[in-house]
């Protein structure tokens, strides 16, 4: 009988370090347009957000977290590469059948994970390019089910994305105003779209793929069409009034992860997954109720002000990051793929250069120092560096420069380049040689008929 007990527990001890041992499952959900005060974990006075919220106590908020980008398409390229905008020559905002999109020369998240056969899946919008050759079952995934641009797009009405028009959307659940394509990897499948299911069916479509490939490393890039307008929720969720549009999409989507989480805690592989939850950029703020809060900061999407590009992030992974931790460093978008690469044992291609940094010291200790600590952060727009943040230090490359303090002045609203001249002068200098750099080693998007 005891040597029964013996062989028992060494099997159990193997099993355990073989678990310990094993190369982490990868799950980003990426919500659209979400504003930095918009979770409860945040800040957020009315929204409701339990799932995201224990996503934080049982893991690590980033509060000095930043997007790729300040609009749709370059954001989530620069996710999907770890590189800033001008690198991968992708645009700001993609519209439906363009001519140009994602190279599938750029090696993906997918891409990459593919080294060490994970399975790979997409869901949700894409927008990267809706052409066959920069789908996402062209980019590294092996399945594709979501919208291939923002669910505004390809309207077959008059209507405008408004607030007045807005209302009258949410009031009616009118989806098929909308000319949006449904896709299932290359082909179309719906169109228009039915917006009202389309967050739960996108969840349906992650259980699926958690559930099929639990047994295995995978890897699920799951995309959110909203808080991005118009709004939906399903019919259960549903508040007539406008004015709540916003504050139950979130919750919708907060719903949506918990689900998810539950899905890891049933197939008993919720320890070695790592999930983060981030948005694309901040707040569409022109869109009045229909939009979130980037509060304190300053401005919203399409700015390059912190509230067009510092957003909520929290990631869990039990086995590797302890709970209640909360990072101050700056982290980005752009090192998710170099961080799951370094958690999946994966060498990068040192011949393709990226922006994105190794941040796993920060898992480990959130008071280390950011990998971008010396070198910097950059915030691009339309091709053009416009702002450059190294520590606190935040410099608006302009004729007259702004300067911030960002740990004094969260709102940039303190403008210190006239007191504070050498700051200014070392600051224009890491990021001119850093911008030259980068633009010598820039690569082509894709485009049709080249």
């Amino acid at each position: 009988m005891k040597s029964l007990l013996t062989i028992l527990l060494i099997l159990n001890a193997a099993f355990c370090v073989s678990a310990q041992n094993r190369i982490p499952n990868f799950i980003v959900i990426f919500a659209d347009d979400q504003g930095y005060r918009d979770l409860g974990c945040f800040g957020s006075p009315n929204i409701k957000t339990p799932n995201i919220d224990q996503m934080a106590k049982d893991g690590i908020r980033f509060t000095d977290f930043y997007s790729g980008y300040c609009v749709c398409s370059a954001s989530r390229a620069s996710l999907l590469t770890g590189c800033y905008q001008p690198r991968i020559s992708m645009r700001g905002v993609l519209g439906p059948h363009s001519k140009i999109g994602l190279n599938p020369e750029e090696v993906t998240i997918a891409d990459m994970l593919k080294q060490k056969d994970y399975a790979t899946a997409m869901v949700g919008k894409w927008h990267v390019g809706d052409r066959p050759q920069t789908l996402p079952t062209s980019q590294g995934f092996d399945s594709y089910f979501g919208l291939a641009y923002s669910n505004d797009m390809a309207r077959q009405r008059g209507w405008g994305n408004g607030p007045t028009d807005l209302d009258k959307i949410w009031k009616m659940k009118k989806w098929d105003i909308y000319n949006n394509e449904l896709y299932r990897n290359g082909k179309q499948v719906e169109s228009p779209v039915n917006q009202v299911t389309l967050t739960d069916r996108y969840t349906d479509e992650c259980l699926k793929f958690i559930s099929s490939n639990a047994k295995q490393p995978f890897y699920l890039h799951m995309c959110h069409a909203m808080p991005h307008v118009p709004l939906f929720v399903n019919d259960e969720r549903y508040d007539p009034d406008p004015k709540t549009a916003y504050q139950l999409t979130i919750e919708h989507i907060d719903h949506s992860v918990g689900r998810i989480l539950k899905k890891l805690d049933e197939l008993g592989i919720a320890d070695n997954t790592v999930v983060l939850y981030t948005s694309d950029n901040g707040p569409w703020l022109s869109k009045k109720h229909h939009a979130g809060s980037a509060l304190p900061l300053r401005a919203g999407k399409a700015t390059t002000y912190e509230g067009g590009m510092r957003v909520p992030c929290v990631m869990r992974w039990p086995v590797g990051i302890k709970p209640g931790q909360t990072c101050r460093q700056v982290a980005a978008t752009i090192d998710v793929l170099p961080l799951f690469a370094n958690l999946a044992g994966i060498q990068l291609d040192e011949s393709r250069p990226i922006d994105g940094r190794d941040i796993s010291g920060l898992l480990a200790n959130p008071k280390s120092d950011s990998p971008h600590a010396e070198e910097g952060y950059y915030f691009y727009r339309n091709n053009k560096l416009e702002a450059v943040r190294i520590g606190d230090w935040k410099l608006f490359l302009r004729k007259n420069p702004e300067l911030y303090h960002l740990r004094d002045d969260i709102s940039e609203s303190k403008n210190l380049a006239d007191t504070n001249p050498n700051v200014v002068a070392q600051l224009q200098e890491t990021a001119k040689n850093y911008h030259e750099r980068l633009m010598k080693e820039k690569r082509p998007a894709w485009t049709a008929g080249k």
